[in-house]
């Protein structure tokens, strides 16, 4: 069971000051907490794309290199690449160079992205989304099998027989699919045999369940030994010494962040009774005390087969000290009894 963050480096006004501070502190600042999670012992940081001004890294690679040079053990990944507006080359070349900076820790989730600013902006239609995607995954995919490359496609310039470097050190490069749950999504990652990573950020988890099993059915029809594949969550969370101080310190910018989004997207206002659901032990708000985050998280794994969990934190703005405090919890405190009763568990034969 692996345990680790994502972030989407935002820079939205704290909630008590109305101060918003520089895209280059923000972007200083998640240095900072990826080398301390790779301190306290978390296996994977991931780091989000975008284009808009309340989100600070529109170029994953660069701060995840950043990182790579400071860091010794943690995995690094995008969360994700907005592949369908970039150019795979370049993704390839940028994420070899994290791996070798890394000395082969890199990682891609490859998705088309929730939010659509990057279209316009590299000059796509938005009538093409799910055609660039697919074109895209498969020179990509391509990319890493093959040193040199023919191919062609409808959204890019023909590649014909060009080296492609550098070579990363892991082979291949790992790429996951990134899905926020749809079946068609689950069964293409099943079907090219990738590690699969959900977005679990609303509802019940449960829900999910079906999803994984479609996964790995796809998978095996297809041929693949599911005993090597993997699948993810990414879920909302925040860790601080008692669930009370966790909630105080959470919900406001929590709250304020999804109100914004909300307002863009047509959502209902996001509540303190939305907020209070969600912790349950049934909901995907992964909040409180070391214990309390511990146990969610083992119950997600228990029942819809999650194998790698990614808290992202936080989810509006909040006090770089305090993400520290959470990391720090998550990486001394839950991840040790997650991996002991998981461990227990399996060790057990898994009974229910």
């Amino acid at each position: 069971m692996e345990i680790g963050l994502t972030t989407f480096v935002e820079t939205t006004p704290d909630v008590n000051t109305g101060k918003v501070i520089s895209h280059a502190e923000r972007i200083r600042e998640v240095v900072e907490e990826i080398v301390l999670a790779d301190q306290v012992g978390l296996d994977v940081f991931g780091v989000g794309e975008h284009h808009r001004k309340d989100y600070a890294c529109s170029a994953p690679a660069v701060l995840l290199a950043a990182a790579a040079s400071q860091t010794k053990h943690i995995r690094l990944t995008s969360a994700v690449t907005v592949l369908s507006s970039d150019d795979p080359v370049r993704v390839f070349q940028e994420f070899s160079t994290v791996d070798a900076i890394s000395s082969g820790r890199a990682e891609i989730m490859a998705g088309r992205g929730s939010f659509i600013e990057s279209f316009p902006l590299f000059g796509y239609d938005l009538k093409d989304y799910d055609e660039l995607y697919e074109e895209k995954l498969d020179l990509l995919l391509q990319l890493r099998e093959k040193e040199v490359i023919n191919w062609s496609g409808k959204h890019r310039p023909d590649i014909v027989n060009r080296g492609v470097y550098p070579r990363p050190v892991q082979d291949p490069l790992p790429v996951w699919i990134a899905s926020g749950g749809t079946p068609q999504s689950v069964v293409r990652a099943g079907v090219l045999g990738l590690p699969l990573v959900l977005a679990i950020i609303g509802g019940s988890p449960l829900q999910f369940a079906n999803l994984v099993k479609l996964y790995y059915r796809a998978a095996e029809e297809a041929g693949h030994d599911i005993s090597k594949l993997t699948v993810a969550s990414h879920s909302h969370g925040f860790v601080a010494e008692s669930t009370d101080v966790a909630v105080e310190k959470f919900f406001p910018p929590t709250q304020r962040a999804m109100n914004v989004l909300g307002r863009e997207r047509g959502w209902g206002p996001y509540t303190r009774e939305t907020f209070d659901y969600a912790r349950s032990l049934e909901g995907a708000l992964y909040v409180g005390d070391a214990k309390t985050v511990a146990e969610k998280i083992i119950f997600l794994r228990k029942k819809v087969g999650i194998t790698r969990f990614m808290l992202h934190c936080p989810v509006g703005s909040m006090p770089h000290e305090d993400v520290m405090k959470a990391i720090e919890l998550l990486g001394k405190e839950v991840a040790p009894m997650v991996r002991e009763e998981i461990s227990r568990w399996e060790a057990a034969g898994k009974p229910e």
